[in-house]
C-alpha cells in the first residue's frame, strides 16, 4: 500500500477515514479486543513506534529531561520535542491513556499481591472482611493517597 499524504486527501475524505478508525476503536469492548485489532491493524515496528512515543510522554509528565530520554530510549531530541508539543497543545489523549495505564498496573499489583497474602495473616483477615476492618483500610488508603500526592507534587518540581 502506497502512502498517502493527509494534504492531498480532501477534507471530506479525511473525515470518513478518520472517523471509521476512531468510531472501529470505540466500538472494541475490552483490552484483549483492543489488543487483537492493533495487531492486525499495526506490523510490529509500527506499534513499538507507538508504545515508544507513549513512554516519551510517560518520562515527561515524571519531569525527566529530554537528554535523560534520548539516553534512556535512544531516540531523536526531535522526537522527544514532537511528543512534548503534543502533551502540551494536543487534546488531553496522552494524559487520559497514561493515567489509566497506571491504573491498571495498580490493579494488577492489587491482584498478585493478593495471590500471596499469607492465610489468616492480618493482611488476609483485612482482605477477607474489609467490612470488619473498615478503619484500618481507610487509613491505609489515606496513606497510599498522601504517598501518590507527594510523589506527583515532586513530579511537578
Amino acid at each position: 500500500m502506497s502512502r498517502i499524504s493527509p494534504r492531498t486527501l480532501n477534507p471530506n475524505e479525511k473525515v470518513k477515514y478518520l472517523d471509521l478508525l476512531w468510531t472501529s476503536i470505540a466500538g472494541l469492548e475490552n483490552r484483549q479486543e483492543v489488543k487483537n485489532f492493533f495487531k492486525d491493524l499495526l506490523g510490529e515496528g509500527e506499534a513499538i513506534m507507538l508504545s515508544r512515543r507513549i513512554t516519551i510522554a510517560k518520562m515527561l509528565l515524571e519531569g525527566e529531561t529530554y537528554q535523560k530520554i534520548v539516553d534512556e530510549l535512544g531516540v531523536g531530541i526531535d522526537t522527544v520535542n514532537r511528543v512534548s508539543q503534543w502533551l502540551n497543545s494536543g487534546f488531553g489523549g496522552y494524559e487520559k491513556a497514561i493515567r489509566a495505564f497506571e491504573k491498571a498496573l495498580a490493579r494488577r499489583k492489587e491482584i498478585e499481591d493478593r495471590k500471596y497474602l499469607t492465610p489468616y495473616s492480618f493482611a488476609w483477615l483485612k482482605n477477607k472482611y474489609p467490612l470488619h476492618f473498615l478503619l484500618f483500610n481507610l487509613m491505609d488508603s489515606v496513606g497510599k493517597k498522601d504517598q501518590n500526592d507527594k510523589r506527583k507534587e515532586k513530579q511537578h518540581k
